[in-house]
């Protein structure tokens, strides 16, 4: 379990990126982390594992204090950064090096994951291309067996085929005991995958909410002209008309992408975080 209480941080003193920010993620389930560039996401997945600190509040991954690095909390959580780095080693070079840091790491599953990510190669790790390292990188993740996982932009680097890889194999690996976070901007990507969804922006939480919420809370209609009794949320462009978003009313669950989802957020910022408060 991950629990933010009162979580305030800032590069800059008097400047906090984030203000007193509560929120708890439990185990069984995939967050889908949002935010706009420079929103912060990347902040915040470094605090959570202790590579930086909090200015004030405090942050626990299943009851450590992810700033004092013991080796206890380090066994138990991996993180994947966006650009991931790789020594010089060969596969078995780096197993040698890094599997000893974590009890549950399973080398049958690795070759597995490798397999099934299309990653064989008897070649030092650095001749790989950048999206080959980071399949392995994701391999090696999942087969320490860690009970969080934190990923920061997983797809990027990967082509079609291999996003489609990486989407089947997390949903066959998650299980009640683990706790999955992802910080994404490409929601299209990984909307399937995401049970719940947290949208920060302007250093606050605006949405936190299961995916299965959405359209029970937000109602899309398409409209050929102005309506004016309609409080819109958020408006596109339709072949017919605007298709705009509007607080559900009628209790008819409707159809919601986590990218208008993401956009309403942005444009209308307090108006969705009070309705996905209630």
């Amino acid at each position: 379990m991950i629990r933010v209480e009162k979580f305030t941080f800032g590069y800059k003193k008097g400047k906090p990126l984030y203000r007193e920010l509560d929120f708890t993620l439990g185990s069984g389930k995939i967050y889908g982390l949002l935010g706009k560039n420079g929103a912060g996401k990347s902040t915040l997945l470094k605090n959570l594992i202790g590579l930086l600190y909090p200015t004030s509040g405090s942050i626990t991954v299943n009851g450590f204090r992810p700033r004092d690095r013991k080796p206890s909390f380090l066994r138990t959580v991996y993180f994947i950064p966006e650009e991931v780095y790789v020594p010089s080693l060969t596969i078995e070079g780096y197993v040698r090096l890094f599997a000893p840091f974590y009890p549950s790491f399973n080398r049958e599953m690795l070759n597995s994951y490798l397999h099934k990510l299309d990653v064989q190669t008897e070649e030092k790790l650095t001749k790989l291309s950048f999206g080959q390292q980071k399949k392995f990188i994701i391999a090696f993740a999942l087969a320490c067996n860690t009970g969080v996982l934190i990923m920061d932009e997983p797809t990027n680097g990967l082509d079609i085929p291999s996003k489609k890889k990486f989407r089947k194999l997390i949903a066959s690996i998650m299980n009640d005991s683990r706790t999955i976070l992802i910080s994404t901007h490409q929601t299209r990507d990984l909307e399937n995958l995401i049970d719940q969804v947290i949208i920060v922006d302007d250093g606050e939480l605006l949405v936190n909410t299961p995916v299965g919420a959405i359209g029970e809370k937000l109602s899309l209609q398409l409209v050929e002209t102005d309506e004016p009794e309609l409080a819109v949320l958020y408006e596109e462009e339709a072949v017919r008309g605007r298709l705009v978003m509007v607080k559900n009313e009628n209790g008819k669950e409707g159809k919601i992408s986590l990218e208008q989802l993401f956009n309403a957020t942005v444009e209308n910022p307090s108006a969705l975080k009070s309705i996905f408060a209630n």
